[in-house]
Formats: C-alpha cells, structure tokens, sequence
C-alpha cells in the first residue's frame, strides 16, 4: 500500500515510492533552472519570507453594506482605490455629522 500524508485540512497526499521519488528527484537536480532547496535553503526561504499585509496599529474592518448603484459606480468610475476614497468621505462627513442624525 502507498504511503500517505494527511494535511492539517484533511487533504490526503500519495507520496512515491522511494524509487520513483529518487528518479524525481535526480531529475530536477540535473535541471539548473528548476533545482529544489537544499534543507538549510529552504529553512532560510521559510525565515525570510513575509506574508499578507503588515500589521497595522488600527487595522481597517470589513464589511458589507448595501449602496445605491449611483453611488457604488460613482466612486468605482474614480479609478482603483476606490473604496479609500469612499472611507474619506464617510470620515469627513463624521466630522459634522453624528450617524445617530441620519434617517
């Protein structure tokens, strides 16, 4: 029976047979373009790599509300950054305005 690798998903790997994995491997370590990490490579490849975005002191929240299609295609039409742009604007507008106001 094959050799298995269960992920922490659940997803379940065939790993090859030893023979077949030493031909895999003697393969791409003849190809200099596509030759696998060394183990001290790869450890220095997991400790320098960064993922996601930087960590902020106030992240920003999502959410999902419902807008008018006039106002959704009018701030989309202004470019990428879009929803920045409309952030700013419900930000000024907080600075004289109280939502409690609104109806």
């Amino acid at each position: 029976m094959p050799e298995t690798v269960e992920t922490r998903s659940g997803r379940v790997f065939v790993l090859p047979a030893p023979e077949k994995d030493a031909a895999i491997t003697a393969a791409a370590m003849s190809d200099p373009d596509a030759r696998p990490f060394t183990g001290e490579e790869f450890v220095l490849a997991r400790s320098i790599r960064r993922g996601g975005r930087s960590r902020v002191a106030a992240p920003k929240k999502s959410v999902c509300i419902r807008l008018s299609p006039d106002v959704a295609e009018a701030f989309r039409a202004t470019g990428k950054g879009w929803q920045t742009r409309m952030n700013a604007a419900l930000a000024d507008w907080l600075k004289t305005h109280s939502p409690m106001d609104a109806g």
